[in-house]
């Protein structure tokens, strides 16, 4: 386990205790979060190292890595994905200003994002921790994902993108990541970072119950303050913030299934789409938010 004295993004020693969250996913531990007064970044306190941590990862209800449709939840997950797909890639070619290019997508899960890059023609990279995600990758679209190591031997400047969709939160690394990351943009290249933001409506509306928390596999809550400053430790500047409207209905429903296991769909929806109105005008109020960034 690790036992954080300090903030994992600022440094500070102005943390403390602030809620604690139910692993629903697999194992039904239950784990601290914490916040940094300072930066504001939340984070999971005494969790499982990077030996430890796979056995969390376990279970056919973790999407990104079964691709499992079971389930009404599921379902729906996987109906929206082919609108979410199409929007990343237009997101990815509006950014970079080019129909063709060098992408590299760290987390790639089974590869269903990059395979909508390669078939316009870009040059894809793929890395994904998960060895079973891996095979699917492999099994549904050609694609064969490195191990999350590799970041480290790929070469300088030579990403036109770089894409983390729900993965920043998973890093272990979160420094050295994005470290690397900065060096491997190309000139003009952009990374996307997307990730849940617990200053968001739908987060206040459920507390602990919050799906996105994700106990514990997500290491760190982001917000946008905190996103902002790890940016700029690392020589990155965000120039944009972009809404993720679908996942404050997801979440929404996952996090009434959480609370009741029959699940209040209208009540979700009702949850997801207060946050969504809140977020208006402003991305950065929204359930999960997209930065883009450049080099500063």
């Amino acid at each position: 386990m690790i036992h954080y004295t300090s903030c994992p993004v600022c440094g500070s020693q102005h943390i403390h205790p602030q809620l604690s969250a139910v692993d629903h996913t697999v194992s039904r531990e239950t784990f601290a979060i914490w916040h940094c007064d300072d930066c504001t970044l939340r984070f999971t306190q005494d969790v499982p190292n990077q030996d430890a941590i796979g056995a969390y990862y376990q279970s056919e209800d973790y999407i990104s890595h079964s691709d499992s449709k079971k389930g009404l939840i599921n379902n729906l997950y996987h109906k929206v994905r082919v609108l979410t797909l199409a929007g990343k890639r237009k997101l990815v070619l509006k950014y970079t200003g080019i129909e063709k290019g060098k992408i590299l997508d760290i987390g790639c899960g089974t590869g269903a994002f990059l395979n909508s890059m390669q078939t316009t023609g870009w040059e894809i990279t793929a890395l994904e921790p998960d060895p079973t995600a891996r095979l699917k990758a492999k099994t549904l679209y050609g694609i064969h994902p490195d191990p999350p190591g590799k970041l480290f031997e790929l070469p300088d400047s030579s990403y036109n993108a770089i894409t983390m969709w729900h993965v920043l939160e998973h890093v272990h690394e979160l420094h050295a990541y994005m470290e690397k990351i900065s060096k491997l943009l190309a000139p003009g290249g952009k990374l996307f970072i997307a990730v849940p933001n617990y200053t968001s409506k739908d987060a206040a509306a459920y507390g602990a119950d919050w799906a996105a928390y994700d106990v514990p596999r997500h290491l760190y809550h982001f917000s946008p303050q905190s996103m902002a400053l790890l940016a700029g430790k690392h020589g990155l500047k965000i120039t944009t913030y972009k809404p993720m409207w679908f996942d404050s209905y997801y979440v929404s429903m996952l996090s009434e299934k959480y609370k009741n296991e029959s699940g209040n769909l209208l009540k979700a929806g009702w949850n997801g789409t207060l946050s969504n109105f809140k977020a208006l005008g402003n991305a950065k109020n929204c359930s999960s938010v997209i930065y883009l960034l450049e080099s500063a």
